[in-house]
């Protein structure tokens, strides 16, 4: 079988996007199926290994194949700012084109922060974004996937809204926003998964989902009107709604630890704003959740956590989720 040609760009350099992807290619099972590409400063690569390697494991980045971009300006560990928000842009970018001309199949983004690139002058609300623009694609998703270790069920979250404020999603949410979730979930989880008859789990936007709009008009004025006319436009998928946000959630969470009698939960979930999908995945799959941007023309896949300013250098940092993006990533571009 052929080996994936897959691009990792280490994130900002200011946080732990070096440690945890140097600590993931160390252990050889996870790239096994791939040739691995990484988008980075040699220079800052080879000082998180000198500085660990004798208390981790860690791959020798003098043994990798690299792109690398030296650091314009001085990094300081710990210290997200402009400097470090535009290498990691750099990074991602180049990865981006170079991927867009052929010679990637997948990305495998290490984290930055959305801060360090806003002081860098590139307003984006995350790498999602700048990933579509660059790919010139409109449609497009963020889907977090995560195994348990526990009963081997898999969960897959898709966000109807992003990183907006709290105070905006009411009026973000459009039953065409909604229709584009949707429809890139079904699409998702028949190409990628497999699951050409999903069952999948749409939740409320209120409490209670609004109790009859005693506690938010949004189910009542045209959630539930919406949700009709989706289960006549996708007769091959189960679609069950709008179930309250706080109970949305039981099912899933016994089938991730198990539950006696086993729990058959919902293929998918899609939750309607940032907090009300990520609080339940990371509470269950902090250190091994995937974040798989859907509707672009590769794979993108990133572990499903921030840059840890504050553990950066230290040697701690878990590098489970990054290991779970690579193999998903792999998995992926070979379907």
């Amino acid at each position: 079988m052929n080996r994936v040609r897959l691009v990792i760009p280490v994130g900002d350099p200011a946080g732990i996007g070096a440690e945890v992807t140097l600590k993931a290619l160390f252990d050889a099972s996870v790239t096994d199926s791939a040739e691995v590409t990484i988008v980075g400063s040699q220079a800052h690569l080879q000082e998180t290994y000198d500085r660990l390697a004798a208390t981790c494991d860690l791959a020798n980045p003098s043994r990798l194949t690299l792109l690398d971009i030296p650091l314009e300006q001085p990094i300081t560990l710990g210290i997200g700012n402009a400097a470090s928000g535009a290498a990691s842009f750099q990074y991602l970018e180049s990865a981006i084109a170079h991927t867009l001309a052929g010679e990637f199949e997948a990305i495998v983004t290490a984290p930055i922060a959305k801060s360090a690139w806003k002081a860098a002058g590139h307003l984006y609300p995350g790498q999602t974004e700048l990933l579509a623009e660059r790919a010139n694609v409109k449609r497009f998703g963020m889907l977090f996937v995560a195994r348990s270790p526990h009963t081997d069920w898999q969960l897959r979250t898709l966000l109807a809204t992003t990183h907006i404020p709290l105070r905006q999603v009411a009026d973000a949410l459009t039953p065409d926003l909604m229709t584009l979730k949707l429809e890139l979930l079904i699409e998702c989880l028949g190409r990628s998964f497999g699951i050409e008859q999903p069952r999948i789990a749409i939740a409320g936007l209120n409490p209670h989902s609004g109790e009859q709009g005693q506690l938010g008009r949004e189910e009542h004025d045209w959630l539930l009107g919406w949700l009709e006319q989706m289960r006549c436009r996708f007769p091959q998928a189960q679609l069950d709604g709008l179930i309250p946000p706080d109970t949305l959630w039981v099912k899933p969470g016994q089938a991730w630890y198990g539950a006696n009698p086993p729990v058959i939960a919902h293929d998918g979930y899609l939750a309607l704003y940032h907090d009300q999908g990520l609080i339940p995945v990371k509470l269950m799959a902090f250190d091994r959740a995937v974040n798989t941007s859907i509707g672009l023309p590769f794979i993108r896949t990133s572990p499903d956590h921030g840059t840890a300013f504050d553990i950066a250098g230290k040697g701690v940092a878990d590098a489970t989720s990054m290991k779970a993006a690579i193999q998903l990533a792999i998995a992926l571009a070979r379907k």
